[in-house]
Formats: structure tokens, C-alpha cells, sequence
């Protein structure tokens, strides 16, 4: 009787011991799981900031050439937090021939820093908390943005998506990629401000 009852709980111990290896084992995989996503080909750091992420991506290089045009490199690199809206090097290809070099010219800055100020929200929110907001305020939840401009967020088809004062919509194509100073969500249309 004696010689079960230690073999049960020399059982019961090795039971324990190989779950709590595998928990350690497993451990990096749930961490790996929970990483950020790669954008634009370049792996994003939660403990670097936005700026310091996005100069890393080749899917914005036309926003990074407009953010330093606007001047707010050292804006989106202070402390935040910071939900930044980031449209691709796409997302500007849809705009009318000639825009976005036109922008980028001096003369412009102000209406540059206005379209990508309506791209930043002073708070970092996760898409699954916006998501709630939609849910909660019956389908359509107001978003204010640095600028002023409001954007319009809402659930289609199990995607957010964002429209502008205008009537543009951008959905986000990567969420919850997170920042030392806040958060970007990738979307697929520039967001312009009345």
C-alpha cells in the first residue's frame, strides 16, 4: 500500500512538474503570439515610439515624408499617448494626381499638419475597446482627433472602420500595433478634414 501511494504522488509530481515545464516552455510562444504584427515588411517594438517605428516600415514612406514635412516628428515622438490612424503609400496613391506633392511643398504646412493631425487621437485605445464604444453607442461612435475633425468609427463586416468629415472611409488593416507612446492602427485611405 505503501509503494502505491508513493507512486501516486511520485505520479502526481512528475504530472505537476512536466505542466509546469510546459508552461515555461510554452511561455515564449504565447508571449511570440502576442508580439506585435510586421508592417510594411519590419517588425514594430512596443518599447520604441511611433516615429521610431514607422521610419521602419516600406508601406509609409509617404506618411513619414509628411510627417517630417508638417514638422511633427517631435510631436509624435514625445510622450503621448498617441492613437495614430497611419494611412499606406496606397491609402495616398488614391488620392487625386499630384496631392501629395503638392502638400508636401512649404506653402502648404498648415493644411498638411490639419490632414495629419485628423489622423491622431490624444488617447491610445485598443481596437477591441472601440469596438465596445461602437457597440455601446448603437453602432457609430464619434472619434475627436487633434485636429478638430471628427471621424465617425463603426463595425463592418468584423473590420473598424473610420469615416471623415467628408464622407472618405478608411478601414483599419492592422490593428493594435502598439508604441512606448501609444498605439497605430493601419488603414487603407487618407482621412481628410472638412
Amino acid at each position: 500500500m505503501k509503494t502505491n501511494i508513493s507512486f501516486k504522488a511520485l505520479s502526481l509530481a512528475a504530472v505537476v512538474l512536466a505542466a509546469g515545464l510546459g508552461t515555461v516552455l510554452f511561455t515564449p510562444i504565447a508571449m511570440a503570439a502576442e508580439a506585435n504584427p510586421m508592417v510594411g515588411g519590419a517588425p514594430m517594438y512596443a518599447e520604441k515610439n511611433i516615429i521610431e517605428n514607422a521610419v521602419n516600415s516600406k508601406d509609409h514612406t509617404t506618411l513619414v515624408a509628411a510627417v517630417k514635412a508638417a514638422g511633427l516628428v517631435e510631436t509624435l515622438s514625445g510622450k503621448g499617448p498617441f492613437m495614430v490612424f497611419a494611412p499606406t503609400n496606397a491609402a495616398f496613391d488614391k488620392l487625386p494626381a499630384g496631392t501629395v506633392a503638392t502638400l508636401l511643398k512649404p506653402e502648404n504646412k498648415e493644411k498638411l499638419v490639419k490632414i495629419l493631425t485628423s489622423h491622431v487621437v490624444g488617447k491610445a485605445v485598443m481596437s477591441d475597446a472601440i469596438g465596445k464604444m461602437v457597440s455601446d453607442d448603437k453602432g457609430a461612435h464619434p472619434v475627436k482627433t487633434l485636429s478638430g475633425a471628427m471621424l465617425i468609427a463603426k463595425m463592418a463586416d468584423g473590420h473598424l472602420t473610420l469615416t471623415d468629415e467628408n464622407g472618405g472611409v478608411a478601414t483599419v488593416t492592422i490593428a493594435d500595433v502598439k508604441q512606448s507612446n501609444g498605439v497605430i492602427h493601419v488603414i487603407d485611405a487618407v482621412l481628410l478634414p472638412k
